[in-house]
C-alpha cells in the first residue's frame, strides 16, 4: 500500500452505559492515531449498521470489527485491533 492512501472509517451507532443507540467516534481515537501515524489520510463516515466498524481502501473493506471491541481512547498502541487493522490497510492494493 503506498503511503498516504485514503482510508475511509465506517462506523455504525452503538449502546454505551446503557444510554441511547448513537454514533459516538471515541472508540475510533486509537484506531484513527494508528493509521494516520502510518501516514494515511482517514475519513470518518457514519453507517445505519449497528456496533460496525469498517476500514475502506480502494472500494474494498479490508478491515472491519465490532466498535464495543476497540479500546476506548488512546492512542491505540496497545490495542491489538488497532494492529490488526494497520496490518490490514499496509497489505490492501
Amino acid at each position: 500500500m503506498p503511503l498516504r492512501a485514503s482510508v475511509t472509517l465506517r462506523y455504525g451507532p452503538y449502546s454505551a452505559l446503557g444510554l441511547s443507540l448513537e454514533h459516538r467516534a471515541y472508540r475510533l481515537e486509537g484506531l484513527q492515531a494508528v493509521l494516520e501515524e502510518d501516514g494515511h489520510f482517514v475519513t470518518l463516515e457514519k453507517v445505519d449498521y449497528w456496533n460496525v466498524v469498517e476500514l475502506v481502501v480502494n472500494g474494498e473493506v479490508v478491515f472491519e470489527c465490532n466498535i464495543k471491541d476497540l479500546e476506548f481512547g488512546g492512542d491505540g498502541k496497545l490495542d491489538p485491533l488497532c494492529e490488526e487493522a494497520r496490518i490490514a490497510v499496509r497489505k490492501a492494493y
